[in-house]
């Protein structure tokens, strides 16, 4: 079964620039487009740096839906670099890229992890992220050499519907 979320096209030259969260700015470095990436969704790649410009991590929001995002890749994925790790950067990357998502039409945003990554499942508790599943990965799935083929899928409510 397949999804798709109407998206409003945002390029990143007409991005506005996301607001900054002390030490930590949001750079919108690439635009994929649907065809050009695993996902079959618009894709933006954000890099985490300090006000000095410093790589300390990257954040992906994938505007889409279709089960391999909502169950495997999640449509916000995070990476911080070892030394920048212990600041709650992910976790204020999030938060900075949220907004954005609800104006590209997104209601709700699926981040998953693996059930072993603590630091992850922090993250996602700090966000308020709803826990809604632990799921199997298929084999054919691409994932990390040695990575347990299992996902946990949480869903974060970014957009209430008003009654």
């Amino acid at each position: 079964m397949k999804h798709h979320l109407q998206h409003k096209k945002m390029h990143p030259d007409c991005l506005p620039q996301l607001p900054s969260d002390g030490d930590l700015n949001l750079v919108c470095v690439e635009f994929q487009a649907p065809e050009s990436n695993p996902w079959r969704v618009p894709a933006y790649l954000f890099h985490m740096q300090n006000p000095g410009g410093q790589y300390m991590g990257r954040l992906r929001l994938r505007v889409g839906w279709n089960d391999d995002i909502i169950q495997y890749a999640g449509q916000i994925g995070y990476a911080v670099e070892p030394q920048f790790r212990g600041h709650h950067y992910a976790e204020r990357a999030c938060r900075l890229v949220l907004p954005l998502a609800s104006r590209l039409g997104m209601e709700d945003v699926w981040i998953t992890c693996q059930p072993d990554n603590i630091a992850s499942r922090r993250t996602l508790e700090r966000l308020g992220a709803e826990f809604v599943a632990i799921l199997d990965v298929p084999p054919d799935y691409p994932m990390d050499g040695g990575a347990e083929r299992r996902k946990m899928c949480f869903r974060v409510r970014i957009c209430r519907p008003t009654p």
